[in-house]
């Protein structure tokens, strides 16, 4: 099976956000996330993000694997195009279900990262299937640490909770339900707002040792030796 190319990753891209009746059915976005998973952690004169087509990430420089609206620079999280120890900050924002070797992404994480800067790994637990351009595995708190590449663990949690997963399984599912396009995409907007309300039950689900169960996404918060 061969993988999707740049135009087709364009053209779903346009088509998610040229039409105006579609942007106004979408629930507002991202789901509720843990107020924990923010700390002290600057940027520097050059941070890295890996993974943000899409989006403008004010203070980093934003590579994809492709040239859509706002990257900087083109390349493959495996072999990052920069020396090492450059990056004060690296933003791995779910990214790893989607390569090939996560473990290679991590060591690429650590070898540009500058000493004492920080890398923040998120990633999916209880998520549906999404293909960019292909979805590989699920992870775990300590899967992350298990691929830390050396880097000292500060902080680890879960960025969204049981209701997130909740939430986004009787999305798919319904949708599943709809033989046509236009049809799920209504479905995915009107059901969106129907269970909005529910992430909220997720602030105190964080507060419970067994949120992990049923968690969403986990973060890392890491930090290389000085």
């Amino acid at each position: 099976m061969s993988l999707p190319q740049s135009g087709d990753l364009q053209r779903l891209y346009e088509t998610r956000t040229s039409s105006r009746w579609y942007r106004a059915l979408l629930p507002p976005d991202p789901f509720l996330m843990n107020p924990r998973e923010n700390i002290d952690a600057p940027l520097g004169r050059w941070n890295l993000y890996i993974g943000g087509a899409g989006t403008r990430v004010e203070g980093y420089i934003n590579i994809d694997l492709f040239l859509l609206a706002g990257v900087d620079i083109v390349a493959d999280a495996h072999r990052l195009p920069f020396r090492a120890g450059v990056f004060t900050r690296v933003e791995c924002d779910a990214v790893l279900e989607h390569v090939a070797c996560p473990e290679q992404v991590m060591r690429e994480i650590q070898r540009v990262l500058a000493p004492g800067g920080f890398a923040h790994v998120v990633a999916p637990f209880c998520h549906p299937f999404h293909e960019y351009p292909r979805d590989y595995r699920r992870f775990t708190p300590d899967g992350l640490k298990q691929m830390s590449a050396g880097l000292e663990v500060v902080a680890e949690g879960w960025r969204t909770g049981p209701s997130a997963t909740l939430s986004v399984f009787l999305l798919e599912y319904a949708k599943l339900l709809l033989p046509w396009r236009a049809w799920r995409a209504f479905a995915h907007g009107v059901l969106g707002w129907l269970l909005f309300p529910l992430r909220y039950l997720d602030l105190l689900l964080f507060r419970s040792p067994y949120a992990g169960r049923m968690g969403n996404h986990c973060y890392l918060w890491l930090r290389k030796p000085e």
